[in-house]
């Protein structure tokens, strides 16, 4: 990809406005084919509609074709059939149907350019929306946002901030809590809720509270100071405020100091109801699982709805039974394959102890995955006996978990068909169930003297976080390590219109109270001035 950071010369320097606003009417075209190619449905009849190109000089039917913006030539990339079409047309630029990149043969590269980018967002999401089923009525349209004259004016007058963020001092074998804070700190969601200020530490009458912590951590790194950070009282409120284990300066285990972390938040957090709790901590990481148990005498099925804030995967230390590579994916199905109980189930239906089987699956999906790799075993209570599982587990940039849900998982055999059902296994279109990697925790190392790192992802570059240390990296080394713990961030997140955020209608009654208290104090001082002034008069009559 082209590092220039004002955009391909070549298409600011196209003759007139009217040629862009036409190569920009085509890109749109050419992107809404893919959404639509990609995620249209479910009935068979209305995919044939949907006609494939083909390459010009090989004739091939085209899945991922490269299209022409100056004339919508389509051609492929591979048999450089379409570089062949624009240096004989000419032509200076195609676009990738999938990914929407643009090619210039000038530059002789893939390029940048904001219009055609900002093209590219709100096509893609408008497409998604189109074939969205659940909660139509109930989701607002995407609009980019604009800024307006106060908002260029902020803009202008604002330092910009490095990408990639800085570093944390190692305060005595705290590598554990600087990875965890790393993929804090690069988490979208937790991002742009404390940015936003919806918890502020100078108006928070709380003590020793982990989500001041978080807006202190975010103010930090924000600041634009350059140097490596010392997170000293967010390591103390952790040891004050989580229980003896992860207190003093053994070293601990990163899941752990994780868990314990979002329970802080959430008990400091703001936004609990009778019903439900909407915090940032299960805005962000809430699922739920569904637990299956089937009895096998009479084939009634039970099912347990169970809270989820992450998934932790067994990891086979001698590989998968066919001797391939130990993936996520892997991992996941072997999570959600049925397996059968170890004593007698009462069935509720027939009411006999009988065998069964449970099986795991995922009921809702959270906007932030969580996985962990179960990589330290204690077979015994022994602690001498614990040991480190080395094996490696490939996992993707990104990953689709259709397939484990609960409706993914729901029988869809002949019988559908020949009633005339043609609809997928899980509702609505595959990119609602689509996960970008953000952040993996690594452990490098032994049990017992092991080393704790991270690589996250800042917009499209790679950093690898080593305490202090922080090193510019690629995907491909991220994906290389031998990860702990991986973050997924979901590419299309809901969300409700209309509807006034509970930080807004907190602060207002918070605006509300304090009001009342300084006209209650202003009531009180006037009692004491005036019960001080009766006091003088009576001393001197």
């Amino acid at each position: 990809m082209s590092g220039r950071p004002q955009g391909c010369p070549h298409l600011a320097d196209l003759d007139g406005e009217e040629e862009k606003e036409t190569m920009l009417k085509r890109y749109k075209t050419v992107i809404s084919w893919h959404m639509v190619r990609r995620n249209e449905a479910v009935q068979p009849a209305k995919r044939r509609k949907i006609m494939s190109p083909t390459c010009g000089p090989c004739q091939l039917t085209l899945s991922r074709p490269f299209v022409c913006l100056q004339c919508l030539y389509t051609a492929c990339w591979r048999g450089s059939h379409i570089q062949e079409h624009l240096q004989d047309s000419g032509h200076s630029f195609c676009a990738d149907s999938k990914s929407g990149s643009i090619f210039c043969t000038e530059c002789d590269d893939f390029v940048y350019d904001s219009a055609f980018a900002s093209v590219h967002s709100s096509t893609s999401t408008s497409a998604f929306e189109r074939f969205v089923p659940i909660h139509k009525n109930r989701q607002e349209p995407f609009k980019p946002w604009i800024p307006d004259s106060k908002d260029t004016q902020a803009l202008e007058g604002a330092d910009p901030v490095p990408c990639q963020g800085e570093g944390l001092l190692n305060l005595g074998q705290t590598c554990f809590l600087n990875a965890i804070l790393q993929s804090f700190i690069a988490n979208p969601l937790l991002r742009n809720f404390f940015l936003s200020d919806k918890h502020n530490e100078k108006l928070c009458p709380g003590k020793d509270c982990m989500s001041c912590e978080m807006d202190k951590l975010f103010t930090e790194v924000y600041s634009g100071k350059s140097g490596p950070i010392g997170p000293i009282s967010f390591l103390a409120t952790t040891w004050k405020s989580s229980s003896a284990e992860l207190s003093g300066y053994a070293q601990q285990d990163a899941h752990e100091f994780f868990m314990s972390a979002l329970n802080q938040i959430h008990q400091t957090s703001k936004g609990k109801t009778a019903a439900s709790c909407i915090c940032i901590v299960h805005s962000t990481f809430d699922g739920t699982l569904q637990s299956d148990v089937r009895c096998e005498r009479c084939g009634n099925v039970n099912s347990t709805p169970e809270p989820m804030f992450d998934i932790s995967l067994e990891v086979n230390s001698k590989g998968s039974a066919a001797g391939q590579d130990v993936t996520l994916e892997s991992c996941l199905r072997k999570y959600t394959q049925p397996e059968k109980l170890g004593t007698m189930y009462t069935c509720s239906k027939c009411s006999k102890a009988s065998n069964a089987s449970k099986r795991l699956s995922i009921r809702k999906l959270p906007p932030v995955l969580s996985f962990q790799f179960k990589r330290f075993e204690h077979p015994t209570s022994d602690k001498s006996t614990a040991r480190k599982i080395e094996t490696r587990v490939r996992f993707p940039a990104s990953i689709n978990m259709a397939d484990f849900t609960t409706h993914g998982m729901k029988p869809h055999g002949p019988a559908s068909k020949a009633n005339g059902n043609h609809e997928l296994p899980y509702r609505g279109p595959e990119s609602m169930y689509e996960y970008d990697l953000f952040s993996v925790v690594c452990h490098e190392g032994q049990i017992d003297n092991g080393h704790y790192t991270c690589y996250t992802r800042h917009q499209d570059e790679w950093y690898r976080y080593d305490d202090e240390k922080v090193t510019h990296s690629t995907l491909g080394a991220c994906l290389a390590s031998q990860a702990y713990m991986c973050f997924y961030v979901k590419r299309y997140l809901h969300y409700k219109p209309w509807s006034t955020p509970s930080y807004v209608k907190t602060r207002e009654a918070e605006a509300v109270k304090e009001k009342e208290r300084e006209r209650e104090k202003a009531r009180a001082r006037k009692r004491e001035v005036d019960t001080e002034v009766d006091d003088a008069l009576l001393a001197v009559i």
